[in-house]
């Protein structure tokens, strides 16, 4: 089985000592992700805005890794404000209506108050033929 790490070119990877995932022979572990767009680094204050963000890095770290939002079998949402968490479900349906993973929200503080939410998937990939 193979390890490999896949980074987003965050200077925080390296400043905290994390990676954007893991792939570990077939699992792939994506990190917390938030809803910054890294090409502008920018973040919109809409939640739901952040969550489809979020889920476009998250899609980009799983491409890099050979796997889609179809090989993710558990999601964890955490918000700052809970009551923000229903404004976030037609984006969520959207990517996972009919993928549905398990999931879990939890209410936390993040890291920068700009950020209203993050979420942290782990996907099992079904195509074993790994990218070249």
């Amino acid at each position: 089985m193979s390890r490999y790490l896949i980074s987003s070119g965050s200077v925080f990877e390296e400043q905290i000592g994390y990676s954007r995932a893991v792939v570990d022979g077939d699992w792939v572990f994506v990190s917390g992700t938030t809803g910054f767009d890294y090409a502008t680094m920018t973040i919109s204050e809409n939640v739901a805005e952040q969550a489809e963000q979020c889920l476009k890095n998250i899609q980009s770290a799983l491409q890099e890794a050979n796997a889609s939002l179809e090989d993710v079998v558990r999601v964890m949402y955490i918000l700052p404000d809970a009551k923000d968490f229903p404004a976030c479900w037609p984006v969520l349906r959207q990517y996972f209506g009919t993928i549905r993973p398990a999931a879990t929200m939890i209410s936390a503080g993040l890291a920068d108050p700009k950020m209203k939410i993050e979420i942290q998937v782990t996907a099992l990939r079904r195509d074993r033929a790994l990218k070249s």
